[in-house]
């Protein structure tokens, strides 16, 4: 009888450990997590995050701004799990990156955003070409204002004009909403923010900024390119960027399933309501004879 009791204590343990190792086990659709995202990009992350804790109710996922540079450099230090980038990265940026996270640099591509160039409603400015960006970003002027050095938005423009952000001459607003307030109060400039910070349709806080600014399509090669759906879709306007996520995370655990969700359809249909090109779907549409 002693020895069936044993029996029986020993096989509750076994159980009770086996469930507790279950319950410690990585896993995709429970426990915490946090998204380090430039501030251009915070929208449609926190988007995103929102819809994956809806179909996920036992994941908690915190959205950090965070300047896009020093992002990937708290991931590289293991300081972060997930970062959302837009940049491409150099071959050192790259092998750095394997090296830390021991991974084949796969980046999970999901939506095309844009750096837009904006000017107050009342302006008389209609569009700008890529000239007058050139020439405005190394003259002693300054006549274009970033929201920040190591910003997502200036990275971006140095290396579409095939520049280092450090040989750029521009003035800063701390912050993308702020430079878009702040606006009217430099005719002369010209301010440059992400299209996500404003591209939400119904949300009032991008109605508010929209109805202050206009977004300049800009001229190149005598043809003139708006950051609109198939500006963005044909990547025809110059400043389109494509979003992509980077984890070092090399199991599937939430960050993986996150990266996996954005990247399927229910995840594509969010980043098409944030008024942004969705990367993996695409709308098509069928004519009836």
């Amino acid at each position: 009888m002693n020895n069936l009791k044993l029996l029986v204590f020993l096989l509750f343990a076994f159980t009770l450990s086996c469930s507790k190792k279950e319950d410690t086990s990585p896993s995709y659709h429970k426990g915490e997590m946090t998204i380090l995202t430039d501030e251009s990009f915070k929208s449609v992350t926190e988007a995103l995050a929102d819809g994956y804790m809806i179909n996920y109710p036992e994941t908690k996922i915190k959205v950090v701004t965070k300047k896009e540079d020093l992002g990937f450099l708290d991931l590289l230090n293991d300081k972060a799990r997930i970062v959302v980038m837009s940049k491409e990265l150099s071959v050192e940026e790259i092998r750095a990156y394997e090296k830390q996270a021991d991974l084949k640099f796969l980046p999970a591509k999901f939506a095309a955003d844009a750096v837009v160039f904006v000017v107050p409603k009342n302006s008389p400015k209609m569009s700008i070409t890529m000239e007058e960006i050139v020439q405005g970003m190394q003259s002693e002027e300054k006549r274009f204002i970033y929201d920040g050095a190591n910003s997502s938005n200036l990275n971006f423009v140095a290396q579409t004009l095939k520049k280092l952000p450090k040989d750029l001459k521009y003035s800063i607003i701390p912050g993308s909403t702020n430079v878009i307030e702040e606006l009217n109060k430099y005719p002369d400039k010209i301010g440059v923010v992400g299209l996500n910070t404003i591209s939400r349709p119904y949300d009032k806080n991008a109605e508010k900024l929209r109805d202050l600014i206009k977004i300049l399509p800009v001229e190149s090669k005598g043809e003139l390119y708006s950051p609109d759906f198939e500006g963005l879709r044909e990547m025809k306007y110059p400043f389109t960027r494509v979003l992509y996520f980077l984890s070092n995370e090399g199991n599937f655990n939430i960050a993986s399933g996150f990266i996996r969700y954005s990247c399927t359809q229910l995840g594509q249909i969010i980043v098409q309501k944030e008024g942004l090109q969705p990367y993996n779907i695409y709308r098509r549409e069928v004519q009836m004879r």
